[in-house]
């Protein structure tokens, strides 16, 4: 295929935001070699005559960086060095009225479950054939298993189902097929995502049915470490917790986004749960896989947030001494149900919070770490990096998490594991040493 009778076409997938979104750039990556195109992701050269960009619309910050880069590539299709931009995902789902008309020299805009018409748009089959299975974006030896799609959770300040409409389970042997097929290919990691991974299964099967999902994907031969990421506490499936005690390459690691610890706070944000009932969810958790990881992410200054609501959210983790933290300031979401109400809370003051609980979480952090030290841990390598091998334990998900450094004068084999003694510790790194 020609454009303008010059060049054969080379198509450059450009993805931001969250991991749901590089696993859809990550399927149409699939079907456009299905098709025999010429096709790379995230190119260090630019060199594609086509773009297509994959956007995220989740939060001020993340709208930016979309419209900077689509502003990017429109640029250079006006010098003549690109001659398509298209755009899908979140942002363009979203806001594609509007963006029309604010930029439109982009030659077509796609929402988030527009896969076949986007295809179409580039001239691309969609092969039904390619269902489950997926060329990776990330290393071979991890890889994301998205496990649905939407989300029916109520939060007031959340507009992921404005872009991503309601929960939409994948049925379990469909995931175990795409499993297989990435172990196959030598993917040793599977991380289970979702926009909430406990309401899988309500719609297909009627029940919480994530339990049944773990054991059956814990059987795929080849896979190592499952881990889960995006839990929702509320109506959390406490059957979950015995299948990761029971099976050993299922990691003990929780992510749990729980925004906040103050009650009154939480009612505001329609969340369906206390402070006293999160606590003691936690309390069961610990309990009952005594040695897992606890991440989890917090929002602050959103509307209504008083000081001492703060200083409840301060207090909240300072007693739970949860393993990692991530923190975000509100962002103020057409369409949501915070947006009826004040933006209130000044942007300095929001950043002074999020820096507050972030400079007790490197304390927290610490003093964890420094517990490692003189342990060893199996780890799997993803890069080297400087004089580094870089890799990962159970506790630690790719990007958000600790790292485990080893000098490069000790071999380890990216992708593959062995079982480091750390020998240092700092609030977010380990570095350690290779045990025969």
């Amino acid at each position: 295929m020609k454009t303008k009778g010059l060049r054969t076409n080379k198509i450059n997938i450009v993805t931001l935001g969250c991991s749901k979104n590089l696993v859809d750039s990550e399927v149409l990556y699939t079907q456009l070699k299905g098709n025999g195109y010429n096709v790379t992701h995230e190119a260090k050269k630019d060199d594609a005559n086509i773009v297509v960009i994959n956007t995220c619309g989740f939060i001020d910050n993340a709208k930016e960086e979309s419209v900077n880069t689509i502003l990017r590539y429109v640029d250079a299709k006006e010098a003549g060095v690109v001659d398509k931009v298209y755009v899908t995902g979140c942002l363009s789902h979203r806001y594609k009225d509007e963006l029309e008309v604010e930029i439109p020299t982009v030659d077509a805009w796609f929402g988030t479950n527009e896969l076949p018409r986007l295809l179409k748009t580039l001239k691309a089959d969609y092969k039904h054939e390619l269902v489950g299975e997926r060329l990776l974006t990330t290393p071979a030896h991890f890889a994301y298993l998205k496990i649905a799609e939407g989300c029916d959770r109520p939060c007031s300040f959340c507009a992921i189902p404005l872009m991503r409409g309601n929960h939409v389970s994948r049925s379990i042997d469909e995931l175990v097929i795409e499993a297989r097929s990435l172990a196959r290919r030598g993917t040793k990691e599977l991380i289970l995502i979702a926009q909430d991974l406990t309401y899988y299964g309500l719609d297909l099967y009627k029940k919480r049915n994530l339990s049944e999902l773990m054991a059956r994907l814990s059987d795929v031969e080849g896979i190592d470490w499952i881990r889960l990421q995006y839990a929702y506490p509320s109506g959390f499936p406490l059957d979950v917790l015995e299948v990761m005690q029971e099976r050993p390459n299922i990691c003990k690691y929780l992510d749990m986004p729980l925004q906040t610890g103050s009650t009154e706070l939480l009612k505001i944000m329609r969340r369906g749960i206390t402070r006293e009932k999160t606590e003691a969810l936690l309390e069961t958790i610990r309990a009952k896989v005594p040695d897992i990881t606890l991440r989890t992410t917090l929002i602050v200054g959103h509307p209504g947030e008083t000081e001492a609501m703060f200083e409840e959210t301060y207090d909240f983790v300072e007693r739970m001494q949860f393993d990692r933290l991530g923190v975000f300031t509100y962002s103020h979401e057409e369409n949501t149900h915070s947006f009826t109400l004040p933006d209130d809370i000044p942007a300095d003051v929001k950043q002074e919070r999020a820096d507050a609980l972030m400079d007790l979480q490197q304390g927290i952090s610490y003093e964890l770490n420094q517990k490692k030290v003189g342990q060893t841990y199996k780890t799997l390598f993803d890069r080297k990096e400087g004089g580094y091998f870089i890799g990962r334990t159970e506790a630690d998900s790719p990007e958000v998490d600790n790292e485990v450094l080893v000098p490069a004068t000790q071999y380890v084999r990216v992708g593959d594991f062995a079982h480091i003694r750390i020998t240092e510790a700092h609030e977010f790194d380990l570095y350690g040493e290779v045990i025969a």
